[in-house]
């Protein structure tokens, strides 16, 4: 079923820069009434909340930070739609062996599934009060195959998917609509240092709203994350084999 933004009430987090802030603009743009912008420094979101005269409103929220959290759904209680996108990659690259992955990996598992899953269990009553309303949850095209420069995040994106599907099934009796996002490398500050071709978080933002409106549960905002879905629902194996030659390249 398709999700119209027309009227609806937002929230996303990670809203302060990068894909984030490009999904505040495309939810405003595609007639949102109002999107609740969140980030861990609400000074850090002045810039846009001034750009749209008062359709956007800050809130402060560390999606590790349960208190924040909490008082953000007793805050936030007209959500129709909440978007997690917040997430970090805090290592690239290095051996199998490597100590880092696990150092890195938890705090990755913190924010990109810990993060995500506390978000939704706050927001579910919420979206249930409103209608059942819809969850969004920003994985990467990671979430469905292990890029081996990203050992511990591509892990951390696997269990986002999978809560997602969870999700899909617990939220249905309320209503709710669940969608996944799966891109490729978008060319913000998180994905600067990575060596494979990106595409604007513009690009991707519109992208994924047309994937709202159109009730697309797997939604491959870019060229990247449209081959490699695709071959991920057609022959997981073979995606598996097409990372192992990109590495071996």
């Amino acid at each position: 079923m398709s999700f119209q933004i027309k009227d609806k009430v937002a929230l996303v987090t990670g809203a302060n820069r990068g894909i984030g802030a490009a999904i505040v603009e495309a939810l405003i743009g595609a007639g949102a009434q109002k999107v609740y912008a969140a980030a861990r420094n609400i000074n850090d979101l002045n810039s846009l909340v001034q750009r749209f005269d008062g359709k956007v409103v800050p809130l402060q929220v560390d999606v590790t930070n349960e208190t924040q959290i909490r008082a953000a759904a007793q805050t936030a209680t007209d959500v129709d739609l909440l978007v997690n996108n917040a997430g970090v990659a805090a290592k690239i690259g290095g051996d199998f062996t490597d100590p880092d992955w696990l150092i890195q990996g938890r705090l990755e598992m913190d924010v990109n599934f810990f993060g995500t899953l506390q978000m939704a269990q706050m927001f579910a009553p919420v979206l249930k009060a409103n209608g059942g309303g819809a969850l969004v949850n920003i994985g990467s095209i990671a979430s469905l195959v292990n890029f081996p420069l990203f050992v511990s995040y591509s892990a951390s994106k696997a269990a986002t998917h999978s809560v997602t599907q969870a999700a899909r099934i617990l939220l249905k009796a309320q209503g709710t609509q669940v969608f996944g996002v799966y891109p490729g490398p978008i060319d913000t500050r998180m994905a600067a240092d990575v060596p494979l071709p990106k595409v604007s978080a513009t690009h991707a933002a519109l992208q994924i709203v047309q994937g709202l409106e159109l009730g697309q549960e797997e939604i491959f905002p870019d060229p990247m994350g449209q081959q490699m879905g695709a071959a991920y629902l057609s022959d997981p194996k073979g995606l598996e084999r097409m990372v192992m030659g990109m590495v071996s390249q």
